[in-house]
């Protein structure tokens, strides 16, 4: 098939970006985009994601530093003098770990991005099961910075913002992912850890019960591997 569009697609370095990626590199040209944030992870999650960009033969790659992440602090994954704290499944309320305003931050440079290079979508792998907890990752968030966009660049320019997993549970990204041969063993979740994922944070927490309830070993390395139900 010919690919005659181009989608900028936010991709971190973890599972759901890079499904993301797998999803949109089936109708488009793909032009990837990470956000280095000072967060702790950074080298790795950055590793991940020229990884991704490479097995997906990317057209076009960029990496941009928001260092005002840092600076305004907020958040454990930025300022070390907060803990990240163990996994919660059941939490509800919102956790350390939410970077305020971040989505917002990323989408507004993926959309820089794409009217420049004359992109017509912009995909970035948010989930609403991720919502109690991060608000930035609502449905209505993401319908209501598509309108943002199109008031705020140029009459001709026309971005659809898609968020094709929003609606997925973590299994939900496992099954697609291997359905569509994405590479999972080059992805990296993990908060705290670079060398082996800590299998205790959140986010760890949650691909490892993802990839329990697919039925699938998950091919990455950890120091512990809790039973996550």
């Amino acid at each position: 098939m010919v690919k005659d569009k181009i989608a900028v697609v936010a991709v971190s370095g973890g599972m759901d970006s890079c499904v993301t990626a797998a999803i949109a590199a089936q109708s488009y040209r793909l032009a990837l985009i990470h956000i280095n944030y000072g967060q702790r992870t950074e080298l790795r999650e950055l590793r991940a994601f020229n990884d991704i960009a490479d097995f997906y033969k990317a057209e076009k790659r960029l990496v941009i530093d928001f260092g005002h992440f840092t600076k305004i602090g907020g958040s454990s994954l930025t300022d070390k003098s907060i803990e990240i704290e163990k996994a919660d499944l059941k939490n509800k309320n919102v956790p350390t770990s939410y970077v305020p305003f971040r989505n917002a931050n990323i989408l507004s440079a993926c959309v820089s991005y794409a009217e420049v290079i004359g992109a017509s979508a912009v995909f970035i792998g948010a989930v609403y099961e991720d919502a109690s907890g991060y608000p930035d990752c609502r449905p209505k968030f993401f319908e209501a910075f598509e309108k943002m966009a199109d008031l705020g660049t140029k009459p001709e320019t026309k971005i659809k913002i898609e968020t094709p997993i929003i609606h997925f549970s973590k299994s939900d990204i496992v099954k697609k992912g291997i359905e569509l041969k994405a590479p999972l063993d080059l992805t990296w979740s993990c908060y705290q850890s670079e060398d082996k994922a800590c299998g205790v944070c959140d986010s760890c927490a949650f691909r490892l019960r993802g990839f329990k309830q697919a039925g699938v070993e998950d091919p990455i390395p950890y120091i512990i591997r809790p039973d996550y139900e």
